[in-house]
């Protein structure tokens, strides 16, 4: 019997490539929209086969009859606490009334129920959405991909391309993970239709250090690249802190310049977890030397 996943954020661009994987392993796939959402993008949809309930958020009956029949929910909505916090609970609350066994939540990034709050906004709502969570009658897993591995190539000091150096916190031998897109997609659509799945799983199709990093780019360029140590990981909170205090009108952009640094900060402070890649067999992973030959080349 096929597996249908409701995927809530289906126009975005994860979520989007979340609804091919899902198809690509012969699951039905369902999306809920506003009915504001782009007819372009709805159509998409549709003629990919995809059944496609257009809804207000307040509209229960609209709501329940979507997720009716439904074995998982996939979110993967992108915003700020009216989004991660406030929309997710209406979805999470209408899938519990339909009696939707399994729910994915808008988490995809380093796992931060492994640290304190209050250093980062983003994760700080995704903490906040799991108290609800926690305490509601269904079955959750968590993707914890770490960074998603576009942000590398940003022009972040991870690899500054135009200086040609390689920016660390504190330790060149520290390994923080990144996973592209379509292979975050691709694990989720096979979590989404695994049954068993456990509360969190950690991917990561890169995992690397800053020493590792400058290997692979100058093998990739024929070009030298400097490493440069940026300070220590206290200092960096420090810095980060400050910038967020002294920009309080950030606090309602979705990606102020504080939010960036508290993202990189997170890939120096999160300790690495055992991975799952293998889990699902068949997912062809990315890894640094094939993402940025495809970025920097």
């Amino acid at each position: 019997m096929k597996s249908t996943i409701l995927v809530a954020g289906a126009t975005g661009n994860l979520g989007g490539k979340i609804v091919d994987a899902l198809l690509n392993r012969g699951a039905i796939v369902r999306a809920i929209a506003r009915p504001s959402s782009d007819d372009a993008k709805l159509k998409a949809l549709e003629d990919k086969g995809v059944e496609v309930f257009l809804t207000g958020m307040d509209d229960k009956k609209a709501m329940t009859a979507a997720f009716s029949g439904v074995d998982t929910v996939v979110s993967a909505l992108q915003g700020l606490r009216k989004v991660i916090v406030d929309t997710q609970k209406i979805i999470l609350d209408a899938a519990v009334a339909a009696g939707v066994p399994r729910f994915i939540p808008s988490d995809f990034s380093t796992d931060f129920t492994v640290i304190p709050g209050g250093d980062n906004r983003n994760f700080d709502l995704r903490r906040e959405f799991h108290q609800y969570l926690d305490k509601a009658p269904i079955a959750a897993t968590s993707i914890f991909n770490g960074a998603f591995a576009y942000v590398i190539t940003l022009g972040t000091p991870l690899l500054d391309m135009k200086n040609h150096s390689i920016g660390y916190w504190e330790d060149a031998d520290w390994a923080y993970d990144a996973t592209t897109v379509e292979n975050t997609a691709d694990f989720t659509a096979a979590a989404a239709m695994d049954s068993s799945a456990p509360k969190k799983l950690h991917i990561a199709g890169i995992r690397i250090n800053s020493n590792d990093m400058k290997k692979v780019v100058e093998e990739l360029t024929g070009k030298p690249f400097e490493l440069k140590n940026l300070g220590n990981r206290k200092q960096f909170t420090e810095m980060v802190r400050k910038m967020r205090a002294s920009n309080p009108e950030g606090e309602t952009d979705l990606y102020p310049q504080w939010q960036g640094m508290q993202y990189l900060l997170s890939m120096f402070t999160i300790p690495s977890q055992q991975l799952d890649n293998d889990r699902y067999p068949g997912i062809h992973w990315t890894d640094a030397k094939a993402f940025l030959a495809g970025q920097i080349l």
